[in-house]
């Protein structure tokens, strides 16, 4: 149990609205000192005597039971006019915005088509081609989220938003990502 000296459950904006029991937190006494556990954990990282802060457990807490997820189109997918254009755009920047208000967006983009992918070698050498078959373009959004469901979901705003279907994939676990 990670014991923090007079904290709360300040850290809400990392995962959303909870209270104290909602994220296995229950207050505790020692020597007189009122502390916050988080239940099930350690009281500090590994090799360090002094706990970690509040924050920083939550956050890596919140890192772990949460998975991201590649949500993307193809550009030939989304077929519109010059004057549906900047609705498109202003839609689909709504529901980026909405995704960064829940603290879920990692990152998102157009891939830049006029400018040629290249391959880098490991030995530094750059060559003007890619692997045969991944030819990428589009748009593509990174969330990261609790389950599939809510994955497919924010996949469906963005599809709606975007006038055309999304394809959804689901990145590895990877603790030091």
């Amino acid at each position: 149990m990670l014991l923090v000296p007079g904290a709360r459950c300040a850290a809400r904006p990392l995962i959303g609205q909870i209270d104290q029991a909602d994220c296995g937190m229950s207050e505790h006494t020692r020597g007189g000192r009122k502390l916050l556990g988080i239940d099930g954990d350690d009281p500090g990282r590994a090799g360090s005597a002094e706990p970690e802060s509040l924050a920083a457990h939550l956050a890596r807490r919140h890192h772990r039971d949460m998975t991201k997820y590649l949500i993307s189109f193809p550009s030939q997918a989304m077929v519109l006019t010059d004057e549906e254009f900047p609705i498109v755009a202003a839609e689909a920047h709504a529901v980026i915005e909405e995704a960064k208000a829940a603290g879920v967006y990692v990152f998102g983009g157009g891939i830049e088509e006029k400018v040629d992918p290249v391959l880098v070698s490991a030995d530094g050498s750059v060559t003007a081609e890619i692997y045969p078959g991944t030819e990428i373009k589009g748009g593509v959004t990174i969330l990261e989220l609790p389950n599939r469901e809510t994955a497919e979901e924010w996949a469906r705003k963005i599809a709606v938003a975007c006038r055309c279907s999304q394809e959804l994939r689901e990145f590895m676990y990877d603790p030091e990502s």
